[in-house]
């Protein structure tokens, strides 16, 4: 994050003020299995991201590329309706420019969400993992380069980058509403191609649950900010070495898209929780 960075993050903040008059408190990435909220959202300002300085266009298949911002659960939020990979091309850098954008917007926590593959063998295809903590093998970070001082430290602590209280009460309304959920811990890799056997072994040994191309750089810089961070993965497929089968994306997509309504009510639940 250089200098030129921040007068980039105000440029955008200047758009996305003149089109909606909110103060957001909450950030989400609306990722496979949330997609269906950004409907949801009420007095909903939508910005594409073409019209908004220094973001990236979406390249993904299934990502509309949209900023919303509006309401949800009664609180006030602005959500990408469509993320960045660093598979599609895109550099850690623009990635994350829309994190820095919701913390100069005034955004206090981020809500993230992910499609994934199942490392542990307890999990169903179907299931929702709420993030405990992640390993980074994606080989790059949005932090390296100068640092600038008014984003956040040199060196960030990552001793708890997903907030243990907010784990809990995705849980707990979880539990309420008979939604089966775990805890887990996320790896991710760059992608694009699907791991070896041999890979699925050695992540399951470095102590991953789920496996995702995601998530992480965002993460990573709301740390860096100081927003609160809740993570979730929907395990779409399961991959376990010895009983591994091809992998059918239309079946990937069934099964997040079957998955939506599931952690919709989740992250719901948890914003009405939220101190007003």
């Amino acid at each position: 994050m250089t200098h030129h960075d921040w007068d980039h993050v105000h440029e955008a903040v200047k758009v996305v003020r003149a089109a909606w008059s909110g103060s957001p408190r909450i950030g989400l990435v609306l990722g496979t299995g949330l997609g269906a909220l950004a409907g949801e959202i009420e007095s909903a300002v939508v910005l594409p991201y073409p019209e908004i300085p220094h973001f990236p266009r979406s390249t993904s298949v299934g990502h509309a590329g949209r900023l919303v911002c509006g309401t949800l659960a009664g609180r006030s939020v602005m959500a990408m309706e469509g993320r960045f990979h660093l598979y599609e091309g895109y550099s850690a850098a623009q990635v994350t420019f829309p994190i820095r954008v919701m913390k100069e917007m005034g955004c206090e926590l981020l809500i993230v969400s992910n499609a994934c593959g199942g490392l542990n063998p307890q999990f169903r295809k179907g299931d929702l993992m709420v993030i405990e903590d992640h390993v980074n093998l994606l080989g790059v970070n949005p932090l390296i380069g100068p640092n600038d001082d008014r984003l956040g430290p040199r060196f960030p602590d990552m001793i708890e980058p997903y907030d243990r209280k907010l784990q809990d009460q995705a849980l707990q309304v979880a539990l309420e509403a008979n939604i089966r959920a775990h805890r887990g811990v996320y790896v991710a890799v760059p992608g694009p191609n699907l791991e070896t056997r041999a890979e699925y072994r050695f992540l399951r040994t470095i102590g991953a649950d789920v496996v995702g191309m995601s998530t992480i750089p965002e993460v990573l810089v709301a740390v860096h900010a100081g927003l609160k961070v809740l993570g979730f993965s929907i395990v779409t497929d399961m991959c376990l070495p010895d009983a591994l089968e091809p992998v059918n994306v239309e079946q990937i997509i069934a099964v997040a898209n079957a998955a939506e309504p599931r952690l919709g009510a989740i992250v719901r639940g948890v914003l009405e929780r939220l101190p007003a």
